[in-house]
C-alpha cells in the first residue's frame, strides 16, 4: 500500500487508461476467472437506476475515469449525460470510445451483460448507440472546487452518478466530506445521488503503478453524504472477498441519496 496519498498530478503523469482498462475492465481475467468485481458493480447499478425516482432529464457523471460501465442503465433513464473527469488522458480514451475510432477499449461485452440484466441482450448494439448520443460533453473537472466543473457551467441535474472516484481523489475524511458538498452543489433540490464506493481499501494497483485510496468505514460515507445535504433512500453493502493482490478493498458501497 502506498503510505502517501496519490496526488492528482500523478494521475496525469502515470495513469494509463489503457491498461487500468485491460485490467479492470474486462469481463474474464487472462487467467478465464469471471470479473466478479465488475459484474456485482453492473447488477447494483442496474438496481439503483431502475429505482422509481432515479430518472431525469440531465445526468452529471462526476469522475467517470475511461470508462462508461457507470453509465450503461442510467442511459435509460436520463435523456442528456455529461462525463466528468480530471485526467486529460481518461477524457481522451473516453471520446475515443464516444466517437467510434479505431483503437477503443471493446465495451461491447460489458454492454450485452448489462442488457442481459436489463432483460434483452439482443438490444446491445442499440444501447452502445444510446449512450454516444446521449454523452453531450466530456469535461475536465475537480472535485476540490466549489463548482468542480469550473469554469463551465452545467444545467443544474436530476441525478448525479460518482463510482469509485471520491475515496481516491480525496487525501482525508475532511477533503471527502468537502467534495461530496461540492459534487451535491450539480444537482437541483430533489435531484438525486447515485454513488459507489471501495471501503476499507488503502491501495489499487495495475501495471506498474499503484494509487492510493481513502480508507472508509460505511457509516463515514452515509454520515458525509447526510451532512452535504442529502437524505439517504438506499444503501448497500456488497462484500469483496476474492484475494486479490492488486487492491486491499474489502467491500463495496452502494447508495442513492435525494437533495
Amino acid at each position: 500500500a502506498p503510505a502517501v496519498f496519490t496526488e492528482a498530478e500523478a494521475y496525469q503523469r502515470s495513469f494509463n487508461p489503457q491498461e487500468y482498462l485491460r485490467e479492470y475492465y474486462t469481463l474474464t481475467d487472462s487467467q478465464g476467472q469471471a470479473n466478479t468485481f465488475l459484474m456485482e458493480n453492473l447488477k447494483i447499478l442496474w438496481k439503483m437506476f431502475s429505482l422509481d425516482e432515479v430518472k431525469g432529464d440531465v445526468l452529471i457523471d462526476v469522475g467517470c475515469g475511461p470508462t462508461i460501465y457507470q453509465i450503461l442503465s442510467a442511459s435509460e433513464r436520463f435523456q442528456q449525460i455529461f462525463s466528468l473527469d480530471y485526467c486529460d488522458k481518461n477524457r481522451r480514451e473516453l471520446e475515443k470510445w464516444l466517437r467510434n475510432e479505431a483503437g477503443a477499449f471493446d465495451w461491447s461485452p460489458v454492454v450485452k451483460y448489462v442488457c442481459e440484466l436489463e432483460g434483452d441482450r439482443e438490444k446491445w448494439a442499440e444501447k452502445q448507440e444510446k449512450v454516444r448520443k446521449k454523452v453531450k460533453q466530456v469535461l475536465k473537472c475537480d472535485v476540490t472546487k466549489a463548482n468542480p466543473a469550473a469554469p463551465v457551467a452545467l444545467p443544474p441535474a436530476d441525478g448525479v452518478v460518482t463510482t469509485l472516484c471520491l475515496e481516491a481523489a480525496c487525501k482525508d475524511l475532511p477533503a471527502f466530506r468537502g467534495a461530496l458538498r461540492n459534487v451535491g452543489g450539480l444537482l437541483k433540490p430533489g435531484g438525486h445521488l447515485v454513488m459507489m464506493t471501495v471501503l476499507r481499501e488503502t491501495y489499487y494497483a495495475f501495471g506498474q503503478e499503484v494509487f492510493s485510496c481513502l480508507r472508509l468505514e460505511r457509516r463515514d460515507v452515509e454520515e458525509a453524504v447526510e451532512a452535504a445535504g442529502f437524505q439517504v433512500t438506499f444503501s448497500e453493502v456488497q462484500p469483496y472477498l476474492v484475494k486479490d493482490a492488486r487492491t486491499d478493498c474489502e467491500a463495496v458501497l452502494s447508495l442513492v441519496a435525494r437533495k
